[in-house]
């Protein structure tokens, strides 16, 4: 017959138990958004486009079956949904408020540290998530092919519902609702895949000169061509990763040997004058702020010396009445005896 220990033995052994599978379910949790709590019941991943999305698609020259971009902000906090139109172009169809991203400006880095990626990336029906315990997510693709090239390292970065993140983008349940139907209604009309663009903020030369001294300006200069490249076209530009940085629509087929020399590139018309001016506008806009920034300590340092002229004025003056001198120093002595009676005053 087998036999069990002691009563209070069992007992100790499966709390212990359970503590460590509670362990085991935050460590993984905490690693990204992913989630572990599926929820099949019911049919949230299928809900119709509303009337009026579909209305106001059809309003900007589009369809609901169209291609997409995705571009997100972190500074920002806004997440855009562009969508391709009868003229070939693509328009910005909506903007959704970020409840909340993890980490500061910057790219991840490795896993754990909170960080939410920023990069080019490839969303495609494999890696949408119509389980998720965040109300609905897709996957952004973390790490990249840059990202594995840089030994960067992270999983499950989503975009995804329910406000709260771990190294995602987390939009509210309406959110994300109607972006995943947008994404869902965009691989149902053919389109095999669409780009998500995720930058630290708007990619203007204003923007970049304030983190002129910024670990990450030569990554954010390397996704800025990207960026303009997009905002010239109004297409989404063909990315691929070689000598270790982004390369945008490169001549020639099959991908890049992401260690090894970058081919020339098709520029797109007027491409090559806009990050000419893009550079001067960067270099004066540098000099601008380093101007701001100096002249903000020149105010500094004055409103000091104007404090301390004050405070040397104030001193003089509590001088002339007493406030100092030989007897500003002397602490009166208190015996805790009462104050003798004063005597009778002498009849006069």
């Amino acid at each position: 017959m087998f036999r069990t220990g002691p009563p209070i033995l069992t007992a100790i052994m499966l709390r212990k138990f359970c503590s460590a599978v509670i362990l085991l379910w935050l460590a993984f949790g905490l690693v990204a958004c992913g989630g572990f709590l599926p929820k099949s019941s019911d049919n949230r991943h299928n809900q119709p486009l509303p009337s009026a999305t579909v209305s106001g698609l059809r309003a900007m020259g589009s369809t609901p079956g169209e291609a997409m971009v995705v571009r997100i902000f972190k500074q920002e906090k806004t997440l855009e949904v562009w969508k391709k139109t009868s003229a070939g172009q693509y328009k910005m169809f909506k903007t959704y408020e970020i409840c909340a991203f993890s980490g500061v400006l910057g790219p991840k880095v490795k896993e754990g540290d909170r960080q939410s990626p920023e990069g080019f990336y490839t969303i495609t029906p494999g890696l949408m998530n119509p389980k998720s315990s965040y109300y609905l997510a897709f996957n952004t693709g973390f790490p990249n092919k840059f990202d594995r090239v840089h030994g960067r390292t992270g999983s499950d970065l989503m975009v995804h519902g329910d406000c709260s993140s771990r190294g995602c983008y987390a939009m509210t349940d309406d959110g994300i609702a109607e972006i995943y139907a947008l994404a869902r209604e965009t691989f149902k009309g053919g389109n095999k895949s669409f780009q998500l663009q995720i930058f630290p903020f708007k990619m203007t030369a204003a923007n970049l000169a304030k983190e002129a001294s910024n670990q990450h300006l030569s990554f954010w200069k390397d996704i800025k061509e990207g960026y303009d490249l997009f905002e010239l076209t109004k297409a989404p530009p063909a990315w691929d990763v070689c000598e270790k940085q982004y390369i945008f629509n490169a001549s020639g087929t099959g991908a890049l040997d992401p260690m090894g020399p970058c081919p020339a590139t098709a520029q797109a018309p007027g491409m090559a004058e806009k990050l000419a001016a893009e550079e001067q506008a960067f270099t004066k806009a540098v000099e601008s702020e380093a101007d701001r920034v100096a002249r903000l300590a020149r105010e500094e340092a004055a409103l000091k010396e104007r404090t301390a002229a004050i405070s040397g004025v104030i001193g003089s003056i509590g001088n002339m009445f007493g406030a100092g001198g030989k007897d500003a120093d002397v602490v009166p002595v208190i015996t805790g005896k009462p104050a003798p009676v004063p005597m009778p005053r002498l009849a006069r």
